[in-house]
């Protein structure tokens, strides 16, 4: 029933009448700076990676205890037989362990005890080959496998009708214990094969012990330094290269005055300017090129064209313009053919995030977001934005998303206006304070807690719901994903819902992202172009509005 094919497109307007920006836009593809940023996030996440595991590890060694030991819990082993057998370890073959290092690489401690008080235990290690003599013709249980959660035991039962004297009468045991109460041995792992035996002290047959295993080493100390040193060298230089090649990007994307994202595309009262997209109409129903061309200039003459009568509800700007022929099961796989663009963007986001910190420094500090890492920023919100209203949180057009952060004819986009100044106060508890009740809100609004809206989470804060649960605009975008691959339409009055969940997402990570001071507002403004809501009367040149 479905076409996974996208829809023959219609012919583009002449282009004398295609809309066209105001100034430039750079194309943000630096080598220099796109080779820093891309080794940066591999040294960093590298580099946290180390970290990660050095603090594990040096934590693991805080907790071996007051005796140095990670100590298992203490289970019951019984058997009718006359005694309980590891199975062989042969250290040289299965387990590889070097000597002449200078300290205990390991130690094993292992405790047993008796459940009847009135019997005594024992406990020993010794060469495989002695302990096979030793239990020759004699019933025994090796150990095959032990199941902690629940716990439970098997044993392969080798036959023998032969009492063996008693085990600590013999001499080929390298460590044993044997007595009432508890018994404990600790040895020290050496090249050889070797066995545990468990046994009653008077080699009568009926076990049933209490055991415990215990193990101490003395290389996690030094493994854990050296991945917490080696990967905060990693890091730094990492987060350094990411900072320079965002620096180096974004001044590729600073616009110039007059062009959508510079402080003068906002219009004098802040009307922003939004580019449209090519070819693209926003009403459904034919299609034709001269209906296209009509679209497109009217919106090039509402949109692009600034002015001074309107001021925006934000200064954060996103628009999506729905497709007029969509494919009814393409949405299907969408998310499947966004792989490259998830992978670059997992990059994209760990540079967000380190620059975001070092924005906050710079605001803090100085008041002022930097304005190359600015643009940086809003580039990768405006990817992620293109991505998500392709592949998942709208389903909005089938023209697969470019791979640049700049600016383009694509029917999705995103812009922020750049402040001036900032406070300096604000940014210690914007993004987890204030924000919370937009927070709180977002959760049923895009699923996945109140981090489901936050900037860290790696799309934006936008998304289908998917992997962050059921949420209200999962449900939506797979409702009109149903109805368009039966009926091949998007219903209107649900894209123009998604949107505004959509814009309202984006507006909170804004704020949260500190790039603009002005609180959201909490209101769902629904459709595919920004809205306005505020009247300024137009003034004469040199007056003031």
């Amino acid at each position: 029933m479905s076409n996974l094919n996208p829809p023959t497109r219609p012919a583009l307007p002449p282009s004398d009448s295609a809309p066209t920006f105001h100034g430039r836009v750079g194309s943000g593809t630096g080598p220099g700076a796109i080779i820093m940023l891309v080794l940066g996030t591999v040294l960093g996440l590298v580099g946290a990676g180390m970290l990660s595991g050095g603090t594990a590890l040096a934590v693991a060694t805080a907790a071996q205890g007051n005796d140095g030991y990670f100590t298992s819990q203490a289970e019951t082993f019984t058997t009718d037989s006359v005694a309980i057998t590891s199975p062989s370890f042969d250290i040289g073959r299965d387990f590889d362990v070097p000597t002449g290092v200078g300290f205990d690489l390991a130690t094993l401690r292992l405790q047993a005890s008796n459940v009847a008080t009135d019997r005594d235990v024992f406990i020993g290690i010794a060469p495989r080959a002695d302990v096979d003599a030793y239990l020759a013709d004699v019933n025994h249980s090796e150990l095959r496998d032990v199941q902690t959660s629940p716990f439970r035991v098997d044993y392969l039962d080798v036959p023998g009708t032969q009492t063996p004297p008693a085990p600590a009468d013999q001499t080929f045991w390298t460590e044993s214990a044997a007595g009432s109460g508890p018994q404990e041995i600790i040895w020290k792992p050496a090249a050889g094969d070797w066995s545990v035996v468990v046994m009653n002290a008077d080699a009568r047959p009926g076990i049933a012990v209490n055991l415990a295993a215990g193990i101490q080493t003395d290389l996690l100390g030094p493994i854990s330094m050296g991945l917490v040193l080696g990967g905060g060298i990693l890091f730094l230089l990492g987060v350094l290269l990411v900072v320079f090649g965002a620096v180096g990007l974004g001044r590729r994307l600073t616009p110039t005055p007059g062009a959508p994202g510079a402080p003068g595309a906002f219009g004098d009262a802040g009307t922003p300017m939004q580019p449209p997209a090519f070819g693209r109409v926003d009403a459904t129903g034919s299609v034709t090129p001269q209906r296209v061309a009509r679209a497109a200039t009217a919106r090039q003459a509402s949109v692009l064209v600034p002015s001074d009568s309107i001021k925006p509800v934000y200064r954060a700007v996103l628009t999506g313009h729905l497709d007029p022929v969509l494919s009814r099961g393409l949405w299907l796989i969408k998310w499947l053919l966004a792989v490259p663009h998830f992978v670059v963007l997992a990059g994209l986001w760990f540079a967000f995030l380190v620059t975001t910190v070092v924005a906050a420094f710079a605001i803090l500090f100085t008041g002022r977001y930097p304005r190359s890492i600015f643009h940086f920023n809003v580039g990768v919100l405006r990817w992620s934005w293109r991505v998500s209203f392709y592949a998942y949180s709208a389903f909005g057009t089938d023209r697969y998303p470019p791979f640049t952060l700049a600016r383009t004819d694509y029917p999705a986009d995103f812009d922020v206006e750049y402040p001036e100044r900032l406070s300096r106060g604000l940014v210690l508890v914007k993004s987890w304070l204030l924000a919370i009740p937009h927070l709180v809100l977002l959760t049923v609004l895009v699923g996945g807690g109140a981090a489901g809206a936050h900037p860290w989470r790696g799309d934006g804060g936008a998304g289908a719901g998917g992997t962050d649960g059921v949420s209200l605009l999962g449900i939506l975008v797979v409702v009109a994903g149903v109805i368009l691959l039966f009926t091949g339409r998007y219903q209107r009055p649900l894209f123009d819902v998604i949107l505004g969940v959509n814009r309202w997402v984006f507006r909170v990570v804004t704020y949260t992202a500190l790039l603009r001071d002005e609180y959201p507002p909490f209101r769902l403004d629904q459709g595919p172009t920004e809205p306005a809501t505020e009247t300024v009367a137009k003034t004469s040149a040199g007056s003031t509005p």
